[in-house]
């Protein structure tokens, strides 16, 4: 039975993407929602700006029209469904007024770093206030090892930095042709493989949801990209992430699931620093996807390069978790 709901729940989630998503991306193009291209980018993608963004409502309707079908299948959504609802849906709230200031507005940068980590932080201080008041556990544990510690109330600080961090790391990631849908829908899948082996199976069925909303996505998203999923999806994913490995007590496990996007993340990190401190750049550019496109990589080689690397990031994962 459970099976059955697992696999339904992928096809549901594929399926509801690829139907919804022509009919979108000739509405977003009349409203005029196309990308606007950083000046400072590559310039070979300036050919893409105009290209439909604000995707990512595509990808949370079916998330959420999935999680809540299949889970209700299942047993009755509880507490764990609608936290991951409640971050979700907040930071691809969040995503799409940073995109709508973008696209609509015509500023480029959106909302500014400051009114973004604002509410970024209010999100995540609202989900510990109802994580806590349904006596989650605050203990992290060192995967691998039989290590684990209680945080108490510093835990609260532990997952403002993990949903604040990570939302922002997968939004990092999200500059090509649908590098951010192949990497999130592989770590997503490995957190599925995780929910599974602890036997919690809403957190399952909605990593699920998310690897088929994704599949379905990246049919219209893979290059050259028909739609981008924007701001919109990318943080909405990012705090999913975070989310599910907080509910699995995965949360260290996560930079290993999510290595791609610790190591783009990394990237912008140490260019900034060494720039600041010596004047001189470690990467042509950053994060570290633009980097192998200026040393000549294809767009494609270096998506299905980082997809390569995340798919060994999530076996590792599982096996640390699973068989040490």
């Amino acid at each position: 039975m459970l099976e059955q709901v697992i696999l339904f729940t992928i096809i549901m989630g594929f399926l509801i993407c690829v139907l919804l998503s022509p009919i979108f991306i000739p509405f977003l193009r009349r409203l005029k929602f196309g990308q606007s291209i950083r000046e400072e980018g590559p310039k070979s993608h300036q050919k893409k700006s105009g290209t439909p963004t604000m995707g990512g409502i595509v990808i949370l309707l079916s998330i959420v029209i999935t999680a809540l079908v299949m889970t209700g299948k299942f047993a009755e959504p509880t507490v764990t469904t609608y936290l991951l609802l409640f971050v979700t849906l907040g930071y691809g709230l969040l995503g799409f007024l940073d995109d709508f200031i973008k696209v609509v507005m015509k500023r480029n940068l959106g909302l500014t770093s400051k009114q973004k980590l604002a509410c970024q932080v209010i999100i995540a201080i609202i989900f510990y206030i109802i994580f806590k008041k349904y006596n989650f556990s605050t203990v992290v544990e060192i995967p691998g090892f039989d290590i684990s510690f209680d945080l108490g109330w510093f835990y609260v600080v532990f997952i403002v930095i993990w949903l604040v961090g990570f939302s922002n790391a997968v939004n990092l990631t999200d500059g090509l042709d649908g590098l951010v849908s192949g990497t999130a829908a592989i770590a997503f899948g490995a957190f599925a493989v995780l929910a599974w082996n602890q036997s919690q199976y809403e957190v399952a069925i909605f990593s699920v949801a998310i690897v088929g909303a994704l599949l379905g996505f990246l049919v219209f998203n893979a290059h050259p990209a028909k739609v981008f999923m924007g701001d919109t999806g990318s943080l909405a994913l990012g705090g999913a992430i975070a989310t599910i490995a907080i509910l699995l007590k995965l949360e260290i496990l996560l930079i290993v699931v999510g290595g791609v996007f610790v190591i783009e993340t990394l990237s912008v990190i140490l260019q900034v620093i060494s720039f600041k401190t010596t004047g001189k750049r470690i990467f042509k550019m950053s994060p570290l996807h633009h980097h192998y496109e200026l040393v000549g990589w294809s767009e494609w080689r270096v998506v299905v390069t980082f997809w390569t690397v995340g798919l060994l990031f999530a076996i590792l994962a599982i096996y640390i978790e699973v068989w040490i």
